[in-house]
């Protein structure tokens, strides 16, 4: 069981945004062997969603509201520590993302950007293909929505 917390950027502690941007590196850039540009001043905009076990961050996404990143709320940045994964916590984090969106914006449209290996697990949680497959950072990804 994952203990959630959610952020805005300014309520972060220097340590929880330390262990965010640690993670995120660990996999999509290291993991992943993807050189891109992780800080992409977004991060202010977001409502950060943490997820602890036993005070270690093992999940984590950015949540935005309506016209920030695209016109629909969004999820982003959806990452599980590789140890973690077992674990089944990108459900945890996911649903919390999604309830966060729902009580912080009064949301229930979200839109994503998947990387595609990941489609059937946003399948899983009521997501749906929207357009073409696109390069992101030499990545595959597909727009996907969820009403």
């Amino acid at each position: 069981m994952l203990e959630i917390k959610t952020k805005t950027f300014n309520e972060l502690s220097k340590q929880e945004l330390y262990d965010l941007l640690q993670l995120r590196s660990e996999v999509f850039v290291v993991e992943q062997d993807c050189v891109y540009q992780d800080l992409d001043g977004k991060d202010q905009k977001a409502l950060h969603v943490l997820g602890y076990k036993n005070d270690d961050l093992v999940a984590y996404t950015r949540i935005f509201k309506p016209g920030d990143y695209f016109n629909e709320a969004s999820i982003g940045r959806v990452v599980v520590a590789k140890n973690q994964r077992q674990f089944k916590y990108g459900y945890s984090i996911m649903e919390a993302s999604i309830n966060a969106i729902k009580d912080c914006f009064n949301e229930s449209k979200i839109k994503i950007s998947a990387q595609c290996y990941l489609k059937q697990f946003y399948n899983n949680i009521g997501f749906k293909e929207v357009g073409e497959e696109y390069l992101e950072d030499d990545i595959p990804h597909v727009g996907m929505i969820k009403n």
